[in-house]
């Protein structure tokens, strides 16, 4: 397997450095579009053990309610368990991991909450080679979802994928459905996406050029779906709704993401690790919905695993 050199690894910190840069400019002029001001925060911070990153955050805006999109590249002295469960030769090794990971929570409702992730890791232990490994995707997570959108959205995934395979975008989507699951609610987070780990199957090039197409995809993928439901009429209702699928959010970030347990357990920087949480949320006690209900189509239709492509373009 080839090594990446110190070249190689500045040029995907290169790529994502230049990548938060470009989403946020682009939220940013969605911001706008919608009649919006905010603008991101630029926060640069440092870790003592080596290493830091840059925080953007866009809080209380007119179509963003609250969005973070980080950067970091942290140097760690002695991988933690939620890094080594899957790979326990490299226990106590050394490693460096940079990444740029992102969640945007819209004010309407009708626009859904996204999350996507790029990330490099590469560890070294005393007298061994290298272990090295990308991972990342992009998923959705709606309150009242439309077909077009959830077709854009996989529709960009599976185009993304095809030039490294005819079974990528199907691998990586069944891996995100799994991946995204609320074990205690027996419920995805959302409609799906992409997700992927310990990708090193292709050699440095190929493996980074595919986390490029990831990391571009995600503005093909979301712009659309704001343009077109960011100005949509919505009621108190549904407001409450939103917050209250929220809650769901934040037990799934706070109960299963590696991401959040990865930078707890290396004394990441709170705030950024949990910028992912929205500002408001909600959780009501056994509520219910009439069967023919928005709401209850949500749950009952759309957070169902499926083959969103073959259905939707038959539709």
């Amino acid at each position: 397997m080839q090594n990446p050199t110190s070249a190689d690894i500045q040029r995907v910190r290169d790529f994502l450095v230049d990548l938060q840069t470009r989403i946020c400019t682009a939220l940013e002029q969605q911001e706008r579009a919608g009649g919006g001001q905010a603008e991101f925060i630029i926060d640069d911070w440092k870790r003592p053990e080596g290493g830091g990153g840059r925080s953007r955050v866009l809080q209380n805006g007119t179509v963003i309610e609250k969005g973070g999109v980080m950067f970091s590249h942290i140097n760690i002295s002695k991988l933690p368990a939620s890094a080594t469960e899957r790979h326990p030769n490299i226990a106590g090794a050394k490693a460096q991991a940079m990444g740029v990971s992102l969640v945007i929570h819209p004010t309407n409702p009708n626009v859904p909450t996204s999350h996507a992730n790029v990330r490099l890791f590469v560890a070294k232990k005393e007298g061994q080679e290298p272990i090295w490994w990308f991972g990342g995707g992009f998923d959705l997570t709606p309150f009242y979802p439309n077909d077009e959108d959830v077709l854009t959205w996989h529709q960009t995934a599976q185009n993304l994928c095809a030039p490294f395979g005819d079974e990528i975008y199907a691998e990586h989507k069944k891996w995100c459905d799994d991946y995204f699951y609320l074990k205690h609610r027996d419920e995805q987070r959302g409609v799906g996406g992409l997700f992927f780990d310990d990708l090193n199957q292709w050699d440095f090039e190929t493996c980074f050029k595919y986390i490029q197409a990831v990391g571009n995809g995600y503005l093909d993928a979301i712009l659309p779906i704001f343009q077109r439901n960011q100005n949509k009429p919505y009621s108190e209702a549904q407001r409450e709704f939103q917050l209250y699928r929220r809650g769901r959010y934040v037990e799934y970030n706070l109960v299963y993401d590696r991401g959040t347990l990865f930078g707890l357990q290396t004394g990441g920087r709170i705030e950024s690790i949990l910028v992912s949480m929205p500002p408001l949320a909600g959780w009501s006690y056994r509520p219910e919905w009439d069967a023919d209900s928005a709401e209850k189509k949500l749950t009952d239709y759309y957070l169902k695993p499926q083959n969103w492509l073959q259905k939707l373009n038959q539709a």
